[in-house]
């Protein structure tokens, strides 16, 4: 397979998402239904599942090893979680605002440094490490979806508050509640495939806890800790919906410098 196929897949991945979002854009403008965002969406979760498989090819196992591949991969669960949860929903406009989330990513992967052009290939892979590490970067795509999921939510309370209903945005918005559900379901899913991931990384060989673990674990209490007080003490739309946004923020960034 010619070399650099894969940055063409991603790159293909990451032009289709954009159009995706400005299809949805230009729509909501001419006060149309934003119905084919989906199917933009759909072409580019091929491409990236196509980068995906070229990379694991390449590494003789999941291709996390870099934070190109990281960032790919994240943006294929995001883009995953969106093509089931979205239409199955009816939340079509969630395509216009996860769209920029996932062009945003894609486009630091493709960046100069941070794919290895020619990574080592494994000579052994640990199902458990293996496990560990897909479904805990999947349970990271379901925090990201709940909070843009949870972005949408406060972009509605906001025009609900400031009384712009009329606007074509306002008009395409889910309701309140359809959203809020969304978001706690999502948090749920992530919390359940981070729990696997983490439960995966106790049970495979190590010589001890590295820093990216002792930060999953970090993560997982952050995020059981705010669906516990949502169960037990009940929190608004607004404080869950920000919550959901800051956590995953501050979670990227403690991936970021450990």
């Amino acid at each position: 397979m010619e070399r650099g196929m894969e940055r063409w897949m991603l790159l293909a991945a990451t032009l289709l998402t954009t159009a995706g979002g400005v299809w949805g854009i230009v729509s909501i403008r001419h006060g149309d239904r934003n119905r084919w965002t989906v199917l933009w969406m759909i072409g580019a979760f091929a491409f990236q599942l196509a980068f995906l498989f070229i990379r694991g090819q390449m590494r003789g196992a999941c291709p996390l090893g870099d934070w190109g591949e990281r960032l790919a991969y994240l943006s294929w669960s995001l883009t995953l979680f969106y093509i089931l949860i979205g239409p199955a929903y009816r939340i079509s406009l969630l395509g216009v605002f996860t769209a920029p989330v996932v062009v945003v990513f894609q486009t630091i992967a493709l960046a100069p440094g941070m794919l290895m052009k020619s990574p080592p290939r494994a000579l052994y892979t640990n199902p458990w490490g293996e496990t560990h590490s897909a479904t805990s970067v999947l349970g990271y795509g379901a925090f990201a979806l709940a909070a843009v999921a949870g972005i949408m939510f406060l972009v509605l309370d906001h025009q609900l508050k400031e009384h712009h209903l009329k606007g074509g945005l306002f008009k395409h918005l889910p309701p309140a509640r359809e959203l809020l559900i969304s978001v706690e379901r999502l948090l749920w899913l992530g919390l359940g495939l981070l729990t696997v991931g983490i439960v995966a990384g106790f049970l495979m060989p190590h010589n001890g806890f590295n820093s990216h673990f002792l930060a999953a674990l970090a993560v997982w209490g952050a995020y059981a800790m705010l669906l516990v007080l949502k169960r037990v003490r009940g929190l608004t739309g607004r404080r869950i919906s920000s919550t959901a946004v800051l956590l995953f923020v501050m979670s990227l960034l403690v991936f970021a410098f450990v």
